[in-house]
């Protein structure tokens, strides 16, 4: 017979493995290539010593002349704080019971339950990397108030049954679900009707992450948005070669990209290994092998990621990145620190399938404490379509 005691075996035995294999290896293949490491784990925080510049005690001289005056290395110390990253899944009494008779059926509730966990969290990790860590899905405007649709900015963020935070000018409005979307005019449609704050189109509604806003890992926007004056603590107006390479091109040409990898290679001496774009930006670039009359070259990279190449180097299309964009980076740079793998969270009594308090339901919820740290920001290139 199945018992709740049988429910926390299965879920501590048979399945955190596999879940944390496909979180850390099939959540994003840029993602799958990073070291992940406890090292510079302080507390909770990250604190993690960066070199810059060259040693100074290097140079030539004569043969009985003075020697290099010696300098010390120079280093920078990034600081940020571990992030809390969780994935819940539920199961009501109802059915834990109607499947307790069968081992077989209460198998398949678990896997089912645990697959949907996977993909949902593997969609949230992915548009984190992309993320200034705000956890900002969308902006828009309400169609009325007391309507519960919604004109976004854009939808390459938000997914039907998302839940979310809306704020008004930053002020925090109420929680509501993402109950359809229509792409073809921008449309969300919540749960909860609209406030008339929302259709006032002289204040600015932005839907977050729910309970996630300003919680999230250091994604790739934090380093690419010039509107945020730090990175990992570090003022980047103090130590200008923070700010990566960003370019702009009317017409993607290949020297265009091999410009804005040479930009990044000359000012680090690293090396790009990694590309990613919005779906317009790779098709931007098939096309100039369609117009060239050129084969395009194809790749496998870490966790079974199929890609094409530029200059031998993987070229991944990804639904966050924004529209005509193209990020090239050194994954050699990018580590996860984190502060052990993916765990259940258990009670005192050691249960990791617990009953909500008041519901007839039961959940059990994974937990990470980690964060994406890169050392050399200035050695990363992004271009963008105009």
């Amino acid at each position: 017979m199945v018992t709740i005691n049988t429910a926390n075996a299965a879920l501590k035995t048979m399945y955190l493995d596999v879940v944390a294999n496909q979180l850390n290896t099939k959540t994003h293949p840029f993602l799958a290539e990073l070291e992940k490491t406890s090292q510079d784990v302080v507390g909770k925080l990250v604190k993690r010593l960066v070199p810059y510049g060259v040693n100074g005690g290097i140079g030539a001289g004569t043969e009985n002349g003075s020697l290099p005056l010696a300098s010390e290395n120079k280093y920078l110390l990034f600081e940020s704080s571990l992030k809390n990253l969780y994935g819940t899944i539920e199961i009501t009494d109802k059915a834990l019971k109607a499947s307790n008779s069968d081992a077989g059926a209460f198998v398949n509730l678990l896997t089912a339950e645990m697959e949907g966990l996977c993909e949902s969290s593997k969609w949230s990790f992915a548009r984190m990397l992309y993320g200034n860590g705000s956890a900002k899905l969308t902006t828009g405007l309400a169609t009325a108030s007391g309507a519960n649709t919604f004109v976004a900015d854009k939808l390459n963020n938000v997914m039907v049954g998302q839940n979310v935070d809306v704020y008004v000018d930053d002020v925090f409005s109420h929680s509501t679900k993402i109950q359809s979307i229509n792409y073809g005019t921008k449309t969300l449609t919540l749960k909860d009707a609209c406030t008339a704050d929302m259709a006032n189109n002289s204040k600015t509604t932005t839907l977050y992450a729910a309970g996630s806003k300003d919680k999230e890992i250091t994604g790739l926007g934090a380093i690419f948005d010039n509107t945020i004056p730090t990175i990992y603590g570090v003022s980047k107006q103090d130590y200008p070669f923070l700010n990566p390479i960003s370019k702009t091109t009317s017409n993607l040409t290949e020297e265009d990209m091999m410009g804005a990898m040479d930009d990044a290679e000359e000012k680090s001496g690293g090396e790009i290994n990694f590309i990613c774009g919005a779906y317009d930006a790779r098709r931007a670039y098939q096309a100039l092998f369609q117009n060239n009359k050129l084969n395009v070259d194809f790749t496998t990279l870490c966790g079974g990621y199929t890609a094409i190449t530029f200059n031998g180097i993987p070229f991944l299309a990804e639904n966050f990145i924004d529209s005509k964009t193209i990020y090239f980076l050194n994954s050699e740079d990018f580590k996860i620190h984190q502060l052990g793998d993916w765990a259940w969270l258990e009670n005192d009594k050691g249960q990791i399938l617990k009953q909500r308090e008041g519901y007839p339901t039961h959940s059990a919820t994974l937990v990470k404490y980690a964060e994406l740290v890169c050392a050399r920001p200035g050695a990363q290139a992004k271009l963008v379509i105009s």
